[in-house]
């Protein structure tokens, strides 16, 4: 039963110009006894030569500035009904066979969508950051489809014409299958111009749907992400006024760079506001540590010191760091400021190899 199941399983991907991370992400899936589907949207590079060394199922798609219609396309070609789809800078990291065929074998594939584990890594900086979270992509394609010009997502096929904010909701499902990412990464002008796409299309998006929150969440993450802090808070302030489930994982991840923007353009007592919320967001490391900033920028120091604490008892984060090495030194920070140089080295030394920590040790 096993063996059928991986059989009828098709990746399908969709790619341009991505010669060198392409190849990295079809090696990844060689050992696996799947068909992989490759579409490619434009290529002037050698994108297709490359890939037709691992796979005969190779299709063009001419590019319209959206992202789903390209998607629809690529599971359209593949030959089985259980697909899985992940894109060129994406790379399989880990994998159980055995595990993932029982997972299937006993979900209902018709109302139900399989999450794959994504780390996204990237250097901001000089710091190397890695930011982990769940992910729809594997799905029987005669129930569901994407949905969306650009950061699409997955609906029931039935919704199509919904806009994203009214979509049913389905079942999701762990996979036990784990990927990295590295499509954050890239010289500035590469990631400026990515980031310029992505918000012309979401721009043109906006004028269509208005009152769709999750779009003006999308826009105001391509100004966050290109580190136009006041533009991000104009949209995130503009979806906030909407009445938002504070469950779904696009309206945490708003809250939180939101609250990030507000303490990058310096507006930290504006930010000082989310403790009326924290009853509603606060129960993850990744909001106690932002609150753990926010009073450290009000000169709120204990206070600060007891939200990196409570972060450190969380098991689970999104990025790594902010539940052990990054809040204890951050206490260990606002220790050694107020001269608790005592209490500063407790927390310095709970930080492991994290080299900032052993340069204060070293100074203290």
């Amino acid at each position: 039963m096993f063996e059928v199941i991986l059989m009828n399983l098709s990746v399908c991907i969709i790619t341009k110009n991505e010669c060198v991370k392409l190849r990295k992400c079809l090696e990844s899936l060689r050992k696996y006894d799947w068909e992989i589907v490759v579409v490619d949207t434009g290529s002037g590079d050698d994108t297709v030569k490359m890939a037709k060394e691992y796979t005969d199922s190779i299709y063009y798609f001419e590019w319209c500035n959206d992202f789903a219609k390209a998607k629809n396309y690529a599971i359209s070609k593949a030959k089985n009904d259980l697909v899985m789809v992940i894109d060129s800078d994406e790379y399989i990291k880990n994998f159980d066979v055995n595990k993932f065929c029982s997972i299937i074998s006993k979900m209902d594939i018709k109302n139900s969508v399989g999450r794959i584990y994504r780390i996204n890594e990237f250097v901001r900086g000089k710091e190397e950051i890695e930011n982990n979270e769940y992910i729809n992509r594997i799905f029987d394609r005669r129930y569901f489809c994407y949905f969306g010009r650009i950061h699409e997502q997955i609906v029931r096929i039935e919704d199509v014409n919904k806009a994203f904010s009214e979509h049913s909701s389905y079942l999701t499902f762990l996979t036990e299958i784990s990927i990295l990412h590295d499509g954050y990464n890239g010289s500035e002008e590469q990631l400026k111009e990515k980031a310029k796409r992505n918000l012309n299309i979401l721009l043109e998006e906006y004028e269509c749907n208005k009152d769709d929150t999750y779009i003006l969440y999308q826009i105001g993450k391509s100004y966050y992400m290109s580190g136009e802090y006041i533009n991000a808070i104009k949209y995130y302030e503009l979806a906030l006024g909407y009445d938002v489930n504070p469950k779904l994982e696009y309206v945490i991840d708003m809250i939180e760079s939101y609250g990030y923007a507000l303490i990058n353009t310096e507006q930290a007592e504006v930010a000082l506001s989310f403790v009326n919320i924290y009853d509603e967001f606060g129960d993850s490391a990744d909001f106690k540590f932002l609150m753990g900033l926010i009073f450290m920028n009000n000169m709120m120091f204990d206070e600060a010191i007891d939200e990196f604490i409570k972060a450190t008892k969380y098991k689970t984060v999104r990025t790594t760091g902010k539940n052990s090495y990054l809040a204890y030194y951050n206490a260990g920070v606002i220790n050694e400021c107020l001269g608790r140089k005592e209490e500063a080295k407790k927390f310095y030394k709970k930080c492991g190899d994290y080299n900032k920590a052993k340069t204060r040790l070293n100074v203290l």
